[in-house]
């Protein structure tokens, strides 16, 4: 008898063997796939729809993703229901945020996004898999699911992100980040994603992307511009971030400011408006001032985005979901960001930079009504 359950124990480990090695691969050699996919990658396109939770109602947006090796890059991000897109591109002459529509171009020198994860960024995604020794791995269907840190982002609130992979191909499916209290901060669901795209010579191109000829995906391969001329985008790690906007060709008509609060919960305990707003002048442009005070104090700004910008300044260059802004460090630092045609500079010599960055995107969800 006793044979017999010894022989019965061993055949069914061999059979657990046999299942294991016929069966799908584990979060080790999967790791070393994603190695080899990121080493040998050209390029990519992918699509779909991000959702932003740090107001009290979702933000959905159309992102579109461009990536051509070395280091060319375009993030287009809609927020359909305003019907307002904004370009994040980078190419050898820098980053540059664009909005069409209001022909407004920023440009920041900077090393982004190399040092700042990107949620809807593939290089982002397989790198936060590979660091994290301590990932948590599974299966969904046809989907490799990896619980992994969100240690590589900006936002203080990001802890950790789920990431969804196709089993066939590692392309990326769906991407869900939550904060300390498992509460879901951004998600992002995966349209479409094509390895090996080839892009149009304008793709990347700042004028074509601001209204002349469409950029877009094309049989002919090779990114060429006039940003092919100047130097390399890793010559250009000095961290500085220009509000010099790129001279426009036709100026947008100038609006009056439409006062934009900062979403109630989004604000520190103990903050809370000190005064109604009021108008300010800052040399050629008019605006309005909001003053908070209590656990922190800090002044938010909001003026006509103006058609020229000459200050050149040190900073950041900080990714805010729906856009990219810039922020100041210092005594007092500032965090300036454009949207809808207004710019908005929150100012502060003590609020964390959490703190900025979720103010700033609270602001986002009444921008515009």
């Amino acid at each position: 008898m006793r044979r017999r359950i010894t022989w019965i124990a061993a055949l069914a480990l061999l059979m657990t063997f046999v299942l294991a090695g016929c069966g799908g691969k584990n979060a080790d050699s999967i790791v070393k796939d994603l190695d080899k996919v990121v080493s040998k990658m050209e390029s990519y396109q992918g699509s779909g729809t991000m959702t932003l939770h740090t107001g009290q109602q979702p933000q959905k947006y159309k992102v579109e993703v461009w990536y051509q090796k070395p280091d060319y890059y375009r993030i287009s991000l809609t927020n359909e229901k305003r019907d307002i897109t904004q370009i994040v591109l980078r190419n050898n002459e820098g980053v540059f945020v664009l909005t069409p529509q209001l022909n407004k171009s920023y440009r920041f020198q900077s090393d982004w996004p190399k040092n700042q994860g990107q949620v809807y960024l593939y290089q982002t995604l397989v790198q936060s898999i590979v660091m994290d020794n301590s990932r948590q791995f599974a299966e969904d269907k046809d989907a490799y699911v990896f619980d992994v840190m969100a240690a590589n982002y900006q936002n203080g609130s990001f802890a950790r992100q789920k990431i969804w992979l196709d089993q066939d191909n590692y392309k990326p499916l769906r991407v869900e980040v939550t904060d300390t209290s498992a509460h879901t901060m951004v998600e992002v669901n995966f349209d479409s994603f094509e390895f090996g795209t080839k892009f149009d010579n304008s793709a990347f191109d700042m004028n074509q992307n601001m209204g002349g000829q469409k950029a877009k995906p094309s049989d002919s391969a090779q990114p060429s511009s006039s940003a092919d001329k100047a130097n390399s985008p890793d010559a250009s790690k000095d961290n500085q971030t220009s509000g010099q906007e790129v001279d426009p060709t036709t100026a947008a008509p100038q609006a009056s400011v439409t006062i934009v609060e900062p979403d109630p919960e989004a604000l520190p305990v103990g903050v809370q408006l000190l005064e109604q707003p009021t108008d300010v002048q800052l040399g050629e442009s008019t605006g309005v001032m909001l003053r908070y005070s209590g656990a922190y104090d800090f002044t938010i700004l909001e003026m006509v985005s103006r058609d020229q910008a000459v200050t050149l300044m040190k900073g950041l260059a900080i990714d805010l979901g729906f856009t990219m802004g810039h922020l100041t460090q210092g005594e007092t630092r500032t965090l300036t960001w454009t949207y809808n045609g207004t710019e908005y500079r929150l100012i502060s010599s003590d609020l964390e930079q959490a703190d900025m960055v979720k103010i700033a995107q609270s602001m986002e969800e009444t921008s515009g009504k």
